[in-house]
């Protein structure tokens, strides 16, 4: 099945493995929370135990550095493309309203981006993250 939008996220690839993950978890929920109607129905297996809906759609999980991260982040604006951020600064705060002041510190050309992820037309996102790989 093809989907007429994307869902990228870009995880900068000189991370812990542990704020790779930390990053793309966040990232993801941005994307659900911003777009409900992306996520699926509720699952349930052969016993009828309950189990939580998920984002009913691939996501596509590109590596890049710092550049290639604010380049993306440039694109997408262009675009009219809102994206989720997630900073490094980030990583040393403990709670939501934190992080936004963290983001909400610095302008957007100093932001010490570590992710990114969007949802757009298939045709947007490819343009955003023309010249990035997958995530290895």
């Amino acid at each position: 099945m093809q989907f007429d939008t994307k869902i990228a996220v870009i995880v900068r690839t000189d991370l812990e493995v542990w704020q790779k993950l930390n990053v793309a978890a966040f990232l993801a929920g941005g994307i659900a929370a911003a777009f409900p109607a992306c996520v699926g129905e509720p699952y349930e297996d052969g016993f009828g135990t309950q189990y939580l809906s998920l984002i009913g759609q691939p996501i596509l999980i590109y590596g890049a550095d710092r550049p290639a991260l604010s380049r993306a982040l440039e694109r997408a604006l262009s675009r009219h493309v809102r994206p989720a951020v997630y900073t490094e600064d980030m990583f040393r705060t403990t709670h939501d309203e934190a992080n936004r002041a963290a983001v909400k510190a610095v302008s957007r050309a100093d932001l010490n981006l570590v992710g990114l992820a969007m949802r757009a037309e298939r045709k947007v996102i490819d343009k955003i993250v023309d010249g990035l790989k997958f995530h290895g």
